[in-house]
C-alpha cells in the first residue's frame, strides 16, 4: 500500500520540505548585488574615457586654430641692430704709474664706459614680446662687464630705439691679456673689444605667445684711448627660432 500522505505539523509546516524561502531569497538576491556593482564600475570608467577624451579634442582644436592663425600671420623674425656706440670713458691705469708708455703690465686695469644705441624693428602684423636681455663686453674673450635691458612690448610695424649702458671700473686682466691691452693702447692707439648679447622675442598672437625668436648680437669694436672715440664698430646678427 502507499506511504500515507505526510500531515503538517502544529506550526504549519510539512515534512521534508525544501529549503527556507528567507533562504532561498538570499541566494537569489547575491548574483543580483554582484551584477549591479559591476555595471557601475564599468560606466564610471566610460564617462572617465569620454571626458578624457573630450578634453583631448579640445586641445588639438585651440592648438590647431593657434597654428593656422600664426601660419596665417607669417611671422617674421625682429630686426635688433647696434646703430650708436658712444664712449664716455675709457681709461687703463696702474699702480705703480699712472702713464700708460710706462706702466707696469702686469699691474694694468681698465675702466670703460661706454653708451649703446639700438635699434628694435618689428615687421610683423602683429605684436612682439621681448624678454630681458643682456649684453656683454669682452677683450680677448674675457668678460669685462654686463648691460641689462629690460623686456617690453613692441606693437605691430613699429620701430622703437633701446639703450643700454656698460661700465667697467679698474678690472685687472691676466699677465698676458694685461701686456696686449697696454700695448694697443700706448703703441696702437686702439683697443679692441667685443660686445655680444641674445635678445630673446616672442610673437602675440590672440593672447598666445608663438615659439620663442633668438637674436643673437656680436659687434666688434674699436676704440682710441687718446681720442676717447669709437674708430669703428662691426656687427653681425644671427636670428634662430628655438
Amino acid at each position: 500500500m502507499p506511504p500515507p500522505p505526510s500531515r503538517p505539523s502544529l506550526n504549519g509546516d510539512i515534512g521534508h520540505q525544501g529549503p527556507h524561502p528567507v533562504a532561498q531569497t538570499v541566494r537569489h538576491q547575491q548574483p543580483y548585488y554582484r551584477g549591479y556593482s559591476s555595471s557601475s564600475s564599468a560606466s564610471l570608467k566610460g564617462c572617465c574615457c569620454c571626458l578624457f577624451l573630450l578634453f583631448a579634442f579640445l586641445a588639438l582644436l585651440v592648438l590647431a586654430v593657434v597654428l593656422i592663425v600664426i601660419l596665417a600671420v607669417k611671422p617674421k623674425k625682429p630686426q635688433f641692430d647696434l646703430q650708436q656706440v658712444a664712449v664716455v670713458y675709457m681709461g687703463i691705469s696702474s699702480p705703480n704709474n699712472p702713464n700708460p708708455s710706462a706702466m707696469d703690465p702686469t699691474s694694468a686695469s681698465l675702466s670703460l664706459t661706454i653708451r649703446m644705441l639700438f635699434t628694435a624693428g618689428n615687421p610683423n602684423k602683429v605684436g612682439i614680446r621681448y624678454g630681458e636681455s643682456s649684453f656683454t663686453v669682452m677683450y680677448k674673450g674675457i668678460p669685462l662687464g654686463r648691460a641689462t635691458v629690460p623686456g617690453f612690448y613692441q606693437d605691430a610695424h613699429s620701430t622703437r630705439n633701446v639703450d643700454a649702458t656698460i661700465a667697467v671700473d679698474r678690472v685687472n686682466l691676466m699677465q698676458a691679456n694685461a701686456a696686449d691691452l697696454v700695448r694697443d693702447a700706448s703703441l696702437n692707439d686702439l683697443v679692441e673689444l667685443t660686445v655680444r648679447g641674445d635678445v630673446s622675442a616672442k610673437i602675440r598672437v590672440m593672447n598666445f605667445d608663438s615659439p620663442g625668436v633668438q637674436v643673437s648680437v656680436n659687434c666688434g669694436l674699436g676704440i682710441s684711448p687718446k681720442k676717447q672715440a669709437l674708430m669703428y664698430k662691426q656687427c653681425g646678427f644671427d636670428g634662430l627660432s628655438v
